[in-house]
């Protein structure tokens, strides 16, 4: 599969339209396994960032609750009920 700048249509307002050129050409050159690995990296940083949060604003979670409150975070209320029938909600 090949990029174009179809797949990217909107630059974003924080970017000039050169870099946005040159991070598309650099996706292009990367492939599907680079691009993969590229996304892959992005999700884990985001759970850091998200797990940091919680601690930060609950620093009295152990690690329990704050696995319990990404899982809500990332999925919400009803299927953490679904997975976990009978426990309280933890704030994320």
């Amino acid at each position: 599969m090949s990029l174009s700048s179809r797949d990217f249509p909107r630059i974003p307002l924080d970017t000039t339209p050169e870099a946005h050129a040159a991070q598309v050409e650099a996706y292009r050159r990367m492939g599907g396994m680079g691009r993969t690995a590229v996304a892959l990296r992005l999700n884990e940083l985001a759970r850091e960032m998200a797990v940091a949060g919680i601690r930060a604003r609950h620093p009295d979670y152990g690690e329990e609750q704050v696995r319990l409150a990404l899982f809500r975070l990332i999925f919400g209320d009803e299927l953490t009920r679904k997975v976990w029938p009978g426990r309280d909600l933890v704030d994320p």
